[in-house]
């Protein structure tokens, strides 16, 4: 099935075609590396994690490029307040961010550049727009892109000059021609990070780090260049602009940018006291259930964090994982079964979803759909046909591949996640067995009063106790 990918100066879904044969190159914008990453973030670089698996997965031979901004305002910002070098809190928050990927299962990329280690790029493409006439050097030794220079600026994020113009800030420091002009080489103050540039003992702008580092890996024209939506302006505008201007090549084929994390309808913020880092997150909350609720709506479309959303997306990862449980312990016979049947449609539809623009929204109802047949062909005969369980584990491995889920063996994850949500119930969890053990010997004793009594306790707690012929288990609810 042809792969479509909504791009976003067309605003619509377009065929995928690499610019060359099988291989893809991929840039997406990463993080400025001056404090712990939040939960906008994480959305973000779990979209591009599962799109580079996907892409992976259909056979393309994929470079995936994703930079460090190493040096910037707030880096330096923060070195000062804590009497620190700028070096020294950009390697410091690299190493925390590393360490969230991990707990979140977002792969590395291909390539990880920082900015501070392709400055020679970078003079050479402000030198290059320059000759060109598309830059200009101010008075203080800062390098200014020269916006109404460029034909075509606003085509990415479709806005005219005129509303732009109008809504441009000028800092007193800047010494720019046009107020939509924008700066690729900066002067450094006193006691700022500084490089020896033909200019000045600068710094690079942040929209010129991006182009010099993509088209230094993955040449001129990119496949895909990815970030938030609140990426398109100014930087990725701006990245168009002299990437465009300085190589006269179309910068990247297909534009690709997720929407944006609300926290409790409202746009996450320190002041607002709704900022909360993955770190901190992941503490309470395994990080699977994070993942798909993150994948569960659309990447273009916003979504808003709640703890109503954690807990619908904890409750349908734990239904996933009881289908993939009860399968593992049903008995096996030989014979037909239109379970097989169920699986190769789900397999068919998980592809179909993927490459209509990487809808994961799609794949999480679809795996609702399969558990849902998969129950209910057991509640019928909970015998399973011994070949239906591989298939059924390949189509689960390749869940797994793409999306980062349902990767834990089933029944340790389950006890793990009910043990871990009974913090409020004000009794551990070999507590509640205790009180199991004592309901179970008051039944076999016949005592019904005092099985009755302990029942409703643990359910006065939110502990709900299920009876089967395979004895007691418990639940959160």
């Amino acid at each position: 099935m042809t792969l479509q990918i909504y791009n976003t100066p067309y605003k619509k879904k377009q065929p995928f075609v690499p610019v060359n044969g099988n291989n893809v190159g991929m840039y997406v914008c990463g993080v400025t590396v001056y404090d712990m990453c939040h939960i906008g973030h994480a959305r973000s670089l779990i979209v591009f994690d599962v799109i580079s698996r996907f892409l992976r997965k259909k056979g393309y031979n994929l470079t995936y490029v994703r930079n460090y901004t190493d040096v910037d305002d707030k880096i330096i910002a923060r070195a000062n307040s804590l009497g620190r070098s700028y070096k020294e809190i950009a390697e410091k928050y690299i190493d925390e961010f590393k360490i969230d990927m991990d707990i979140l299962g977002v792969k590395p990329a291909d390539v990880e550049p920082k900015a501070t280690e392709h400055i020679a790029e970078i003079i050479d493409m402000v030198r290059m727009l320059e000759d060109k006439g598309l830059a200009y050097r101010a008075q203080d030794g800062s390098v200014y892109f020269s916006v109404s220079k460029f034909r075509g600026y606003g085509k990415l994020s479709g806005r005219r000059i005129e509303e732009m113009i109008a809504g441009a800030r000028v800092d007193v420091e800047e010494q720019k021609q046009d107020p939509l002009d924008f700066a690729l080489w900066k002067r450094s103050k006193d006691g700022e990070p500084w490089w020896d540039s033909p200019w000045s003992k600068g710094r690079p702008g942040w929209h010129i780090e991006c182009s010099a580092m993509s088209t230094h890996f993955l040449g001129h024209t990119l496949d895909i260049h990815g970030g938030g939506r609140d990426l398109i302006f100014p930087h990725h505008e701006n990245e168009t602009a002299q990437s465009e201007g300085a190589f006269g090549a179309e910068f990247a084929k297909y534009w690709v940018h997720n929407g944006f994390v609300t926290i409790e309808g409202e746009k996450m913020s320190k002041s607002l006291g709704n900022f909360m880092t993955i770190r901190e997150l992941t503490k309470e909350v395994h990080p699977e259930i994070l993942r798909l609720l993150l994948i569960s709506r659309h990447y273009r479309s916003p979504i808003d964090f709640s703890k109503d959303a954690l807990h619908a997306s904890q409750l349908a990862l734990v239904r996933f994982y009881e289908m993939l449980d009860r399968v593992e312990k049903s008995p096996l016979r030989q014979g037909a079964s239109p379970l097989g049947t169920v699986i190769k449609t789900f397999s068919e539809n998980f592809d179909e979803a993927m490459c209509d623009d990487f809808n994961t929204a799609k794949v999480i109802a679809h795996l609702h759909d399969l558990t849902t047949e998969v129950n209910r062909i057991l509640d019928n005969d909970p015998a399973v046909v011994s070949d239906d369980i591989p298939r059924l584990k390949a189509a689960m491995s390749e869940v797994s591949e793409i999306l980062g889920i349902l990767e834990q063996d089933p029944a340790p994850f389950l006890e793990t996640i009910k043990r871990s949500g009974i913090s409020d119930v004000g009794l551990s969890g070999d507590e509640i067995e205790g009180l199991i053990e004592q309901r179970n010997a008051a039944r076999k004793a016949r005592d019904f009063k005092k099985a009755d009594e302990i029942r409703d306790m643990l359910k006065s707690r939110g502990i709900q106790l299920k009876d089967s012929s395979e004895g007691t288990t418990w639940e959160k609810v």
